[in-house]
């Protein structure tokens, strides 16, 4: 966004911050009579000011979790919380709170000024105050100029900005996004994601975002909550939920990664792990919590692809290049250790050496950066 547009008069702050206490959801399933457990007794705290993001496959719950919280759908247990109110049990209208859509839910037959004032004329302001609010956050939109078209007439990215026009404007206390980038193209997607988040930060709402796009939720969030089959895996910063997964689940789900087996030898008193990799000890600095490892059990090696160097020379184990992928700003390749596949990328290829298929190499573990799992 400009700065002209980052410097416009501030939107009024009711940001409140949202609280789950045990907060369940059962389906009884239509063809079996079966209760199905969408969300299963999860516990989140959102803060005021923040934005989370939900991460996580099909079915795991985190579409029904922000359905809870707008109120489309009431829980089967527990309390929603939006600033000190429970209200699980109240009504989407009553709840201070916006939702963008992923299909944007625009009115086809209303103008962009009509669509963006809608929810100013439902809680019936006077004539100059929705003019006024509405023409502002058209000029905080870029979308000055536009009032008189249609949504039809509107690219996919200019439709996307009404829809969070129409959000913002009431001035909720909470903002969700149910997936609201996925309809753009990848270069749009990437922009759109930048300008949403700055305006974000810029307004200080409370914020809750749905994707199953990872490079989406890393690049947006103050948090990122991992869910599967209804429970929440793992939730922290980016930075921590990429660099220290607490599972093989969350490690895989999040970026790409290698797992390699192997058997826990101890821990010293540095916190540093001694793990048997085939048939050779090596130690890694930063294993991570190691829950339920039993000393002399197996475990398991994360090791993202870019925290591998490769050698003609010299390294700790041997293996065989059975493909090199090029993109320009990497090179990916599959390294065949043993019987399994391992994928190493290594960045900026025209400062380092590249090697073929069927070539010999050395892989180095960058020991710091790789974690040890059950």
């Amino acid at each position: 966004m400009s700065q002209d547009t980052m410097n416009s008069k501030h939107l009024g702050k009711k940001s409140s911050g949202v609280v789950l206490k045990n907060v369940t959801k059962v389906f009884q399933q239509p063809e079996t009579g079966k209760d199905f457990v969408a969300v299963n007794h999860i516990n989140l705290e959102i803060r005021d000011g923040e934005m989370v993001t939900l991460l996580g496959p099909s079915g795991c719950g985190k579409t029904t979790t922000l359905r809870m919280i707008s109120g489309f759908e009431y829980p089967s247990e527990g309390n929603v919380l939006i600033g000190e109110r429970d209200v699980a049990k109240i009504p989407p209208n009553k709840r201070g709170i916006s939702m963008v859509f992923q299909s944007y839910a625009l009115f086809p037959h209303m103008n962009i000024f009509e669509n963006i004032a809608y929810g100013l004329r439902v809680e019936k302001l006077s004539r100059s105050e929705i003019i006024e609010r509405t023409a502002h956050v058209i000029d905080m939109m870029q979308l000055k100029g536009m009032e008189g078209r249609f949504p039809n007439q509107l690219s996919g990215g200019q439709q996307q900005r009404v829809a969070l026009a129409r959000a913002v404007v009431i001035e909720p206390s909470v903002l969700l996004f149910d997936e609201p980038l996925s309809n753009l193209d990848a270069k749009l997607r990437e922009s759109m994601r930048d300008e949403l988040r700055a305006l974000q930060k810029r307004l200080g709402i409370t914020s809750l975002y749905v994707t199953h796009d990872q490079s989406e939720a890393m690049a947006i969030s103050d948090r990122v909550v991992i869910m599967k089959d209804g429970n929440i895996m793992q939730h922290g910063s980016p930075v921590e939920i990429y660099e220290h997964p607490a599972s093989r689940f969350v490690a895989n789900f999040i970026g790409k990664a290698n797992f390699v087996g192997g058997v826990f030898r101890g821990k010293k008193q540095d916190g540093s792990a001694v793990v048997e990799v085939l048939g050779k000890e090596l130690l890694f600095p930063s294993p991570g919590e190691m829950q339920e490892i039993e000393m002399n059990g197996p475990c398991c090696l994360s090791v993202r692809p870019e925290s591998i160097s490769l050698s003609r020379d010299s390294g700790d184990f041997p293996g065989r290049v059975t493909r090199a992928t090029y993109y320009g700003a990497k090179i990916e390749y599959e390294i065949m250790l043993q019987e399994q596949p391992v994928i190493v990328e290594i960045y900026n290829p025209q400062l380092t050496e590249r090697f073929t298929e069927g070539e010999e190499v050395y892989m180095t573990f960058i020991d710091k950066c790789v974690r040890v799992l059950r």
